[in-house]
């Protein structure tokens, strides 16, 4: 291949990359004078603001402020707002008393109701919660506004829920799903969310049968900037990652649409998610989606959303999307199997394939594979050994977690052309039959395993036309076999970033498997390049310069804070305390009190307050004795009927809390009660290390336990009781956190927290 004609195909190739990514979101421009019926991000920008001026999960001060404030907005708006309040527990034994805030817009018609949905409580107990989901309050908000000043009536009545509690157990949806008589009126849900401060807004269905009729609607909405494909939510529902819809599908069989964007990771659920750091061009992209589906979805019969047929989907530029039947997966397959055999015979007839040269071109893409494969599976175990301090990220994305993409993408494409230049004495035609074999177990698996993934197949298409074209010509166009290469960029490329991007880096193996493959299927190009040598040595040479750039950014700064974390542990048993902490490579900050004679806690690490991630304490310290008063507990009633002790207990605290969290010995408890709300019988059952409730308390609430129990069982009853005041209590002298550091998210931070155990004979 000429020089000019290498470059101009690299450059087309670059070019295709990058708008891969470019149209998956609009660009932000000022638009706060943007006709009133129309969605403007400025003006959703002005509720993002307000939320999030301070953290506003349930039990914090406010929260009640952020209440008030969408109530007052939505009857700005002119609509009749109502509170539902009530205590719920969820799936998880997560307790809390919930304030769902909610208002209706009449349609004309009979018929199941368009239901928008989103959050407003930030977690606990730092985030400010300007993304996870105040910016889903004010896209719904906004994108209210615009509709209502339309002056339309819609067919189908329009409810607005905006839920309380999700962060603890997705409690408000619960407590709406079932309690409110609305929600057996509902047909669909749209509902918003963040797992993070930027990027692209995914669509995820959320469907107990096909998806089929949901997604010929959501394509005939046509919001401009569709990004979604069926791979995504088959990777969805295997994660833990639930949202409030994810309680309307699984409690009241109704569908709906997932909004949620997951990239700049690092923000999530942190006291960075704050208004300055929210991505304007993602807060439009979800306004986006928002004002075309309300249209549309408020026109059609939500009573026909329900389908037995699953379509695959996914999108693309200039398309939008494309979708397909489940039942055309195995033809596409067989299609793609039949013609990669036939271009094989032709090939071998032709005497331009033979088997040497076929089997030497396995030779390759098996090394590329294995090394791309190895390095990127150990990438985050030895970036960890170098940083240690990256291990305190319990998300696992760091601030500079985009440069280690590239990094590790661009290394990827290293050894892909190094391991190919090794074997360029093979011709092409030879060289593509190993990807194309590969790619099409890669498609057979997931049409079997994955069907999701079935549109894997899309590209393999362009390699097999490109193999038929080497075939035949000894000089085929270059632009030509280019054209045929980006399906497999437009459609593939974006999957290098989102895997360690919404997984975090430990997933960096799927990256630069993705990369390795990817660049398979454009060997009918870049195998016929003279320059790959040269070209292996600039990837290696710019994953360098990445790997150079983390390095230089490692270091926590104010704007990339480390997270740190502080309790004080009072035993009220044994009258002793320690410090704690979860931070695996203590900060200056933290060592003040988690000092050199630290001891790792296990008697501690069995036994204490959950997190998200199932983080315990690392380090504890001996620490000063403080009067730190515990709760009280009151027996209410010990009764025995036949078989079953029923006990009845109070808990009720003596200081101001925000926690408190039970666990029990390994005892039978055949029903639980916790403040008039029974816990499921699938929880006790499957009771993980003997927890019994967490109550996120509101206005210093009592806690009311009422349990069954074998009449000869012995209750041994932990209890642990939590306030988030630890660098406020005047007990205490704790300095302000420098401003490289900030609370760590997903544990108990910056508590004082109690921990006593009595015994029930």
């Amino acid at each position: 291949m000429k020089k000019t004609t290498s470059v101009l195909t690299l450059l087309l190739i670059l070019l295709a990359i990058y708008w891969s990514f470019k149209s998956q979101l609009p660009t932000y421009s000022p638009d706060k004078d943007t006709p009133k019926t129309e969605f403007s991000t400025d003006r959703a920008l002005t509720h993002v603001k307000v939320i999030s001026k301070e953290p506003h999960g349930v039990g914090f001060d406010g929260h009640e402020k952020v209440k008030n404030y969408i109530i007052t907005e939505l009857n700005t708006l002119g609509l009749e707002t109502s509170v539902q309040r009530g205590y719920t527990a969820g799936d998880w034994a997560n307790l809390s008393k919930a304030d769902n805030i909610l208002a209706r817009i009449k349609g004309t018609q009979e018929g199941k109701a368009l239901l928008l949905l989103t959050h407003y409580d930030s977690s606990p107990h730092s985030s400010l919660g300007a993304s996870d989901a105040g910016s889903g309050v004010a896209t719904i908000l906004e994108g209210t506004r615009a509709f209502l000043a339309q002056n339309k009536q819609p067919k189908n009545d329009i409810i607005i829920l905006i839920t309380d509690a999700e962060e603890l157990g997705l409690n408000g949806a619960d407590l709406f799903v079932k309690n409110h008589p609305w929600a057996k009126e509902v047909g669909l849900v749209l509902n918003f969310e963040a797992r993070g401060s930027g990027g692209p807004g995914y669509m995820f269905i959320e469907t107990n049968r096909g998806n089929g009729n949901m997604i010929k609607e959501f394509i005939a909405a046509s919001p401009d900037y569709p990004v979604a494909n069926s791979l995504a939510y088959s990777i969805y529902k295997m994660l833990p990652n639930d949202t409030d819809l994810t309680v309307f599908r699984e409690d009241a069989d109704i569908e709906g649409f997932n909004f949620a964007f997951i990239d700049d990771h690092f923000d999530y659920h942190t006291v960075r998610d704050n208004y300055e750091r929210l991505d304007k061009n993602t807060l439009a992209h979800q306004g986006s989606y928002l004002i075309p589906l309300l249209s549309h979805f408020s026109e059609v019969d939500l009573s026909q959303m329900k389908s037995l047929n699953d379509y695959v989907y996914f999108n693309i530029p200039f398309f939008k999307m494309i979708s397909y039947p489940f039942k055309w997966i195995w033809p596409m397959f067989g299609l793609a199997v039949l013609l990669f055999m036939v271009f094989l015979s032709i090939g071998i007839r032709k005497n331009i394939l033979n088997a040497k040269d076929m089997l030497k071109g396995f030779l390759p893409l098996l090394i590329a594979l294995t090394v791309n494969g190895f390095i990127g599976f150990y990438s985050w175990t030895v970036l960890k050994w170098i940083y240690p301090s990256y291990a305190d990220m319990l998300h696992g994305f760091t601030y500079n977690g985009h440069a280690y993409i590239l990094a590790f993408a661009l290394f990827s494409v290293g050894v892909c052309f190094y391991a190919y230049h090794t074997f360029r004495v093979v011709k092409t035609p030879n060289l593509l039959v190993a990807p194309i074999f590969v790619w099409l177990i890669v498609c057979g698996l997931a049409a079997n395993y994955l069907p999701g993934a079935a549109f894997f197949v899309i590209p393999v298409f362009g390699i097999l036309v490109s193999l038929y074209i080497l075939i035949h010509q000894k000089n085929p166009n270059a632009l030509l076999l280019v054209f045929l290469g980006f399906p497999a960029l437009l459609i593939l490329a974006p999957f290098v970033k989102v895997f360690p991007v919404g997984l975090g880096l430990k997933m960096m193996v799927a990256a630069t498997v993705f990369t390795t493959l990817i660049f398979f299927l454009l060997l009918p190009v870049f195998s016929r390049y003279k320059n790959q040598l040269a070209l292996a040595l600039l990837s290696f040479l710019l994953c360098i310069g990445f790997l150079v750039s983390a390095h230089m950014s490692s270091g926590f700064t104010p704007d990339r804070a480390r997270p740190t974390s502080l309790l004080y542990v009072m035993d009220l048993d044994n009258q002793a305390a320690k410090w704690a902490t979860y931070d695996q490579t203590l900060s200056d900050w933290t060592a003040q009190y988690i000092g050199p004679n630290k001891t790792v806690p296990e008697e501690l690490s069995e036994n204490t307050i959950s997190s998200k991630y199932g983080s315990g304490f690392t380090y504890v310290s001996e620490a000063n004795i403080k009067n730190i008063l515990g709760p009280t507990i009151e027996k209410l009633r010990d009764t025995i009927i036949r078989d079953t002790r029923l006990l009845d207990f109070c808990i009720t605290p003596q200081r101001n809390v925000n926690r408190l969290e039970l666990f029990t010995n390994d005892i039978d408890i055949k029903k639980a009660t916790i403040n008039g709300i029974p816990l499921s019988d699938y929880f006790l059952e499957n009771r993980n290390r003997g927890k019994l409730v967490t109550h996120y308390i509101s206005n210093n609430d009592y806690t009311d336990i009422v349990l069954e129990i074998p009449k000869d069982a012995v209750l041994e009853l932990t209890i642990y009781e939590a306030s988030n005041d630890l660098l406020s209590n005047e007990q205490f002298s704790i300095p302000k956190r420098p401003e490289n550091n900030i609370p760590m998210p997903f544990i108990l931070n910056d508590a004082i927290l109690t921990t006593q155990t009595i015994t029930f004979e």
